[in-house]
């Protein structure tokens, strides 16, 4: 347990290293933090903060800056959250809604937004592939053993696959296997897809129940069947704490470009109830060593669906960030469920 007096000068030196980007000296300190006390004393507050990890002293500088230890324990125990009527106040126009009736833009809105308001790189992870409302099938034939499989789900997006298939198939059986999927099908999700054809074929000749065998593997094997939105990537580049290791800085962009790991990272957030935070080692990818990740996960008519976040330095406004992230994913729900 820290002191009062301890506790507040390491709240005024995140604060003010938050700001300023400079390491903190004990003269600062005293004048920004409104204590009475001697220098002495100060630097003996500061020893003790060091002991436990919390602040660091930079070899050039006499001064402190946080560590991620540090910033921790000041977003869980120090940090007093902005009022939402403060954000809306400097926010831009857009903050009051998303667009409607079509997810994916509501989703690009939302990765834009949220990294707009922060100066970040905004990241959403996607609905996953049979979370999605089908409601049209089709089967075209392409030439003697290649068909064509489309799907058309309920927000507008249009999948077509290619099938390899053992069997020429006619255009009226192509027909009679879409009109079965269709009248079996149409309003279930992606998910539902392969246990309705299960249950169901035993409806249909023989030779298309390799077909709609075939078209439900397809289907949910796809490729985009999980992946990330990011926004706003080059504002990292303005970072002076990013930019000053472009080693760490091009690791970072690389895992952007493959994102795997990313997305395994968002679903842990996609599982949680409420805003995560990880700060630099904590989300155990080595080039997220000097971030922080801040995710909310969002809704479709009250189920969880994907989540939502910023990656920036990890000198960032705590305070500021992680009510943007909340609302934003509150309003990217809003326009999910209309």
């Amino acid at each position: 347990m820290l002191s009062e007096r301890a506790q507040l000068l390491l709240t005024t030196l995140v604060e003010r290293y938050i700001a300023d980007g400079q390491p903190v000296g004990s003269k600062t300190l005293s004048q920004a933090s409104g204590l009475v006390v001697s220098p002495a004393t100060i630097r003996n507050v500061m020893a003790e903060l060091e002991d436990l990890g919390f602040i660091a002293s930079p070899h050039t500088s006499a001064g402190r800056i946080p560590t991620a230890r540090g910033y921790r324990f000041f977003v869980d125990s120090l940090m007093v959250m902005q009022s939402l009527d403060r954000l809306e106040r400097h926010a831009p126009p857009e903050v009051g809604g998303l667009p409607k009736g079509n997810p994916q833009r509501s989703i690009a809105a939302a990765s834009q937004l949220v990294s707009q308001l922060t100066h970040f790189a905004g990241v959403v992870m996607l609905p996953k592939r049979q979370e999605a409302i089908l409601t049209h099938i089709e089967f075209l034939q392409l030439g003697e053993n290649r068909v064509l499989l489309i799907l058309v789900t309920a927000d507008g997006d249009v999948q077509n696959r290619i099938l390899t298939t053992q069997t020429a198939y006619s255009p009226a059986q192509l027909t009679e296997a879409a009109n079965f999927l269709n009248a079996h099908c149409a309003g279930k999700t992606f998910g539902h897809l392969r246990g309705v054809v299960e249950a169901e074929v035993h409806a249909l000749k023989g030779e298309l129940v390799t077909l709609l065998n075939a078209a439900a593997q397809d289907a949910m094997a796809s490729p985009g069947n999980e992946t990330v939105l990011i926004s706003g990537e080059r504002n990292l580049l303005d970072s002076d704490d990013l930019a000053s290791n472009m080693g760490r800085l091009r690791q970072l962009f690389e895992l952007f470009d493959r994102k795997t790991a990313l997305l395994q990272l968002l679903d842990v957030g996609n599982r949680a109830d409420g805003v995560q935070i990880y700060i630099g080692g904590e989300s155990g990818l080595e080039p997220l060593g000097d971030c922080s990740v801040i995710t909310a996960p969002y809704r479709t008519n009250g189920e969880i669906v994907g989540t939502l976040g910023v990656i920036g330095p990890t000198r960032m406004a705590y305070e500021r960030v992680i009510p943007i992230v909340n609302v934003t994913a509150k309003l990217l729900s809003s326009a999910l469920s209309q």
